[in-house]
């Protein structure tokens, strides 16, 4: 069995879609970044690489490339979830946390959840997304910022 974890954050940005997961969640901002900036696929992306000590997002798809400006991060975590199982494993569930002052995620909990787990090809129930604050400490409690964290778990197949 490997464990790894992931963690992202990007600043917020009005103008942008707030995209987490692969769904767009409405809001007056997104967040800032080269691709799409969903944290939280960045996030497991990271943690699945990092389990079988593969590098990070960065590592695989630079934000210096032009061909990433503006792109979907779901292709970064099918890659990754394509490598874990190049490298004879399976995903046996993934653990995330989304940390955001605002708009309120629990009503689009289920839909990132479907979405995650259509992209790595794993059962719905084998995927965990929960909501917190900073309560208003940091920047992410400010409002600057929005963070993702993640950890899988892995089993050879």
């Amino acid at each position: 069995m490997r464990i790894g974890q992931g963690w992202d954050t990007h600043r917020l940005a009005a103008g942008r879609a707030l995209i987490l997961g692969g769904i767009t969640v409405p809001s007056e901002f997104g967040l800032d970044g080269h691709s799409d900036a969903d944290i939280l696929s960045h996030a497991i992306t990271d943690a699945l690489l990092g389990a079988l000590a593969l590098g990070d997002i960065g590592m695989h798809f630079p934000d210096t490339d032009p061909q990433w400006k503006g792109g979907d991060s779901k292709q970064f975590l099918s890659f990754a979830v394509w490598m874990v199982r190049d490298k004879g494993y399976e995903v046996v569930n993934v653990d995330t946390t989304v940390i955001l002052e605002r708009p309120k995620l629990k009503d689009f909990r289920v839909q990132i959840r479907e979405a995650l787990a259509e992209t790595m090809g794993i059962h719905f129930n084998c995927v965990s997304v929960k909501f917190k604050t900073a309560e208003r400490v940091g920047p992410v409690g400010e409002g600057k910022s929005a963070e993702a964290q993640a950890v899988v778990l892995l089993r050879p197949k």
